[in-house]
């Protein structure tokens, strides 16, 4: 499908979930997930649903209800622009949690926005913003069969490397513990593996970070610079001049000064260690000649009560004091606690009219917007000589980079913008034609739109589109879906009291999900005279049938087979030590089962690496500490649920899943009611702590029945376990 011959506008579904969003008075430096990122997909959404070929874009955020942010956040919808919106979707506590506090929640996440998915339509395309929306994204696009984009904003093994040079090998255990770099960085994994296109700021993003991944696909990746807003940020002009005297920013920031008048050098950056303030500080603390030529002028964020502030954060404000203090700048230093997102324009202009600097000094900077927003304004910069700002000064010529780590050179670049007029003024026009020229956001739409038809022309229209209608699978309201063997089996006397349990409620539907192949799974279900299932899910979650007659979904059909390439794997892993091919009975079209000897196979995160690096694209499934299932990477017992979820309409909540091993966890995670047996394996440890998962006291049929009362799920549904608090 083209973008130019589509018969209906397309619709954008855009996920960013952490921080506080909202589509007006950005509190951009309110903590460390406010920052650059919501303002790109704010923006973005913006002017996306400006384009004639899109008929609206949505914004997937997450639903916060907290008394110590602004109501605003609560707010299920708000509007962004004329056919734009934010949709708040509620997951997790309903209490603000930075971002590392989200990963337990992302699967209900996915299945409240299939949810939301099938009563407004399914998007034409998924777009995911950092490594948590970029794993929430790439679950919905395979399981809705939609082209997914991914833009990582920063990324988890770039930061690990940085941290670990900074902070020493020693301390990997304690900044694993507080970053969840090793989930963060699997996430980008499973993000990229599925981005059709993989949007990127700079080329140094490609060549220097991505490539750290066992995903990298150059050819997937688009260097599309983000745009600047460039009516709110202009430069000066004459009927400017009476607000240019004095802004209403201009009082918190003269209250400060001894000599207002003087140029500025402003810097605006959140208080982030790698932000590099209290080295700016540092500098022209230790500078007469910068001291007498300007003042310095730090936007760091924005508080009430610094002790309010997250440690870290609070840390880089203190110790900005201290060297304040040191220095002996009192006068000099201007450190205004609080800012509107409507004073940020006017301040940029102020410095202008003053004939001062802009000052980016951080240790590694990704892209650097508010380098943009400067030189979109007049002010030249001085910017550290990394990833973004070279780009930036490449294209616009509006200033000097520098390395963040010399003080000396700083000062120097700092003294020239200061005391050359003439570089001044050329760096001051060519930073206004410069952004006009190469980073408008009309600009970045139009490339984004034109890579974008060429994905849609090589995506088919998706199954579920035509499928996804309102009905039911027959004569029951929920339904129970429970793993065969160790679940159901090991105990006959329950298992007989569960059998009979489900015969007398017609109400209730019956389901298997199971690794065994169709043939296998019947045999023992007819041996065991269990009721015939309503629908089974065999082989590792790649096949799905319904009813007496073992009608086979076609829709699943039609989508599982996605990037599979079985001869490849077996050759692959033929060349791994401890594999040992399971019989032909385990193996089938969509699934290939070994035996480990874990004692000499690689790990399973070693498994996944070397799959990676030759090009293959398939999920790795271990079980009871031995047995290893390799599906394509759109099966799976959490997709091949959530499906059937979405394809019948069903409610999560009147769905109960039970299980034993690692296999089954994929479907007792999210929205929908897990139990999981007292004889499970110790993949399914992780699990605990979950919400809606429910760890039984007794074993086999006998847990899955503690589980049935637990939710009270032949009666009135209730669920104690639905909210966790991290």
């Amino acid at each position: 499908m083209s973008l130019l011959d589509a018969e209906q506008p397309l619709k954008v579904t855009l996920i960013s979930l952490h921080g506080l969003v909202r589509g007006h008075d950005l509190e951009l430096g309110k903590d460390v997930d406010t920052g650059g990122q919501i303002k790109y997909v704010i923006e973005l959404a913006r002017e996306l649903a400006a384009q004639s070929e899109i008929g609206s874009v949505e914004l997937l955020t997450r639903q916060i209800i907290d008394p110590r942010c602004h109501e605003d956040y609560a707010k299920v919808e708000e509007p962004i622009a004329e056919n734009a919106k934010i949709i708040r979707i509620p997951f997790g506590p309903k209490r603000y949690i930075r971002k590392e506090g989200l990963w337990p929640y992302l699967e209900l996440f996915v299945d409240q926005a299939l949810v939301h998915f099938r009563r407004s339509g399914i998007p034409d395309l998924i777009h995911g913003h950092y490594a948590d929306a970029g794993q929430a994204g790439a679950q919905l696009a395979r399981l809705l069969h939609i082209p997914f984009v991914f833009t990582g904003h920063s990324l988890g093994r770039v930061k690990r490397q940085r941290l670990l040079a900074d902070q020493g090998p020693e301390k990997a255990a304690a900044l694993e513990k507080k970053y969840k770099l090793k989930t963060r960085i699997e996430a980008e994994e499973f993000a990229l593996e599925t981005a059709s296109m993989v949007v990127t700021s700079t080329n140094q993003e490609v060549e220097l970070q991505y490539e750290l991944y066992d995903h990298y696909a150059p050819d997937r990746m688009e260097v599309i610079p983000p745009g600047v807003d460039l009516v709110q940020f202009s430069p000066p002009s004459a009927e400017d001049q009476p607000a240019l005297e004095s802004p209403e920013i201009a009082s918190s920031i003269n209250r400060f000064l001894t000599d207002s008048s003087k140029p500025m050098i402003l810097a605006m950056a959140r208080p982030d260690e790698r932000k590099n303030l209290c080295k700016l500080v540092q500098v022209y603390g230790e500078s007469s000649e910068l001291q007498s030529l300007a003042n310095l002028v730090l936007i760091m964020g924005t508080h009430d009560n610094v002790d309010d502030l997250p440690n870290a954060q609070a840390k880089i404000i203190k110790d900005v004091w201290k060297q304040i203090d040191l220095y002996d700048l009192y006068g000099k230093v201007a450190y205004p606690k609080t800012h509107k997102p409507s004073d940020v324009p006017e301040l940029y202009r102020f410095a202008t009219s003053l004939g001062g600097v802009f000052v980016n000094a951080a240790l590694t900077e990704p892209f650097g917007l508010t380098l943009l927003e400067a030189g979109a304004t007049g002010l030249p910069i001085v910017a550290t000589n990394d990833g973004g700002p070279r780009d930036i000064v490449a294209n616009c010529e509006n200033g000097l980079l520098v390395d963040p780590l010399d003080g000396q050179a700083i000062e120097n670049a700092l003294l020239r913008a200061l005391t050359e007029p003439e570089n001044w003024q050329s760096w001051s026009q060519s930073g206004i034609d410069g952004t006009r020229k190469h980073y408008a956001w009309h600009n970045h739409a139009r490339r984004y739109l034109r890579d974008l038809d060429d994905i849609l022309r090589r995506s088919p229209v998706p199954a579920l589109i035509a499928t996804a209608r309102q009905r039911r699978l027959p004569q029951f309201d929920r339904i129970i879906v429970t793993d065969l063997d160790n679940t159901l089996t090991g105990d006959e006397e329950s298992l007989r009291e569960f059998a009979d349990m489900i015969a007398q409620n017609d109400h209730i539907g019956f389901g298997i999900a199971t690794g065994r192949r169709l043939d296998s799974a019947m045999e023992l279900i007819e041996e065991l005279n269990l009721p015939r299932p309503d629908v089974i899910d065999t082989d590792a979650g790649t096949q799905l049938h319904y009813g007496p007659t073992l009608t086979p979904d076609f829709s699943w059909r039609k989508q599982i087979g996605f990037a599979w390439q079985p001869a490849k794997i077996r050759e692959l892993c033929a060349t791994l030590p401890g594999f040992e091919i399971q019989p032909d009975v385990n193996q089938s079209e969509y699934k290939i089962s070994y035996l480990l000897n874990t004692e000499i196979a690689p790990s399973i995160s070693r498994i996944k690496k070397k799959l990676r690096e030759a090009g293959l694209r398939a999920r790795v499934i271990m079980s009871l500490g031995a047995y290893l299932d390799i599906v394509p990477v759109r099966g799976g017992s959490d997709f091949s649920m959530r499906h059937l979820l979405y394809k019948w309409g069903f409610s999560p909540e009147k769905m109960l899943v039970a299980g034993d091993s690692g296999n089954d966890a994929g479907m007792i995670m999210g929205r929908t009611l897990g139990v999981v047996v007292a004889n499970h394996d110790k993949e399914l440890k992780r699990l605990k702590g979950k919400p809606r998962v429910y760890f039984a006291e007794t074993s086999h049929a006998r847990g899955v029945l503690e589980g049935i009362a637990y939710y009270n799920f032949l009666d009135n549904i209730r669920i104690p376990n639905d909210s966790i608090e991290a």
